[in-house]
């Protein structure tokens, strides 16, 4: 999860508006694809959202259920009810809530993901994760390829579920304290066929977890934003995304120093744990995992961007 930062424009700044209304009130008004993504990728340019070419055509194609190719080369007249709909969506998108909240999915992994607002939007970083997991494993005894996982603060579900496709032997159990949050990860579960192998258990971390060595890998993607900066944050995330999935409290330390002490419990010895971290905060974790005795082979590695972002540990 990195989170990014900029200023917030007000949809009223971006220009015209309601020029698209107006136009649909003309008698002689008639609306094609390509009005509508001229129109729509002028308004959000004009509030200052990136991709504003690819958020337009992402919004018309999922009304008309087609590509991105295919909504050009779309030449009907379109229905004064998709006309609407698309122009709630743009709305909603001008207020700054998510794309991927709008269209409710998000790609993760080349899959598609349900996502709405009781969870967190899938970002890269968070492939990045799984991706050194699997090459770390690759490497590991067979019991690790076909053994029990722990994904904390599942959210929608995408760690567990990618886990449970890649570790076909593997057994998945998956904790979140939010309700609405496991019934997104649920429903991710069968989209992708793997309900079956995935529990889920609604837990404040590891507190409903017994304080046996029962799994052979630990995964989380903890809350990590510094609550001092959430005033900086862009809207889209401020304002929209679960404040219970970013909130780590004062330094974002808070929550990860809420369950460190308690990960060593459930590992067996030789499991490993792997987390997401903020940028800022890989001294803070070596620091803190290295203070317990039960944890070796302390590694930070870095992100796309070169900079701290996944923590690794072993289980003495």
């Amino acid at each position: 999860m990195s989170i990014a930062m900029k200023p917030f424009l007000p949809p009223e700044a971006a220009g015209g508006t309601l020029s698209l209304l107006l136009f649909l009130c003309s008698a002689q008004a008639v609306m094609k694809a390509l009005d509508l993504y001229q129109s729509a990728v002028s308004r959000l340019r004009a509030a200052e959202i990136e991709d504003a070419e690819i958020e337009a055509s992402l919004l018309l194609g999922h009304l008309l259920n087609l590509s991105r190719a295919q909504v050009f080369l779309h030449e009907e007249p379109l229905p004064e009810a998709l006309v609407a709909d698309f122009e709630n969506f743009l709305g909603r998108r001008l207020a700054r809530e998510p794309l991927a909240y709008i269209l409710g999915e998000q790609e993760f992994w080349s899959l598609p993901f349900y996502v709405n607002s009781h969870v967190l939007i899938p970002r890269p970083e968070t492939e990045l994760l799984l991706e050194i997991i699997l090459q770390v494993l690759k490497g590991e005894e067979q019991e690790m390829l076909t053994g029990r996982v722990l994904d904390m603060g599942t959210g929608s579900g995408v760690i567990a579920i990618v886990l449970a496709l890649e570790l076909p032997g593997a057994v998945v159990t998956s904790l979140d304290i939010s309700y609405a949050a496991q019934a997104v990860a649920r429903k991710n579960a069968e989209r992708h066929g793997v309900l079956e192998r995935v529990s889920f258990i609604s837990s404040d971390w590891l507190a409903a977890v017994r304080r046996t060595p029962l799994f052979d890998l630990v995964v989380t993607n903890p809350p990590y934003v510094a609550r001092e900066s959430f005033a900086d944050l862009q809207p889209e995330v401020s304002r929209f995304e679960p404040r219970l999935a970013l909130d780590g409290g004062q330094g974002g330390a808070d929550v990860i120093s809420r369950f460190a002490g308690e990960v060593a419990a459930v590992l067996k010895p030789g499991g490993r744990f792997f987390m997401e971290i903020g940028a800022d905060q890989s001294q803070f974790v070596m620091d803190l995992f290295s203070s317990f005795a039960a944890f070796d082979g302390l590694t930070v590695y870095e992100d796309y961007a070169g900079l701290p972002r996944i923590f690794h540990a072993r289980r003495s």
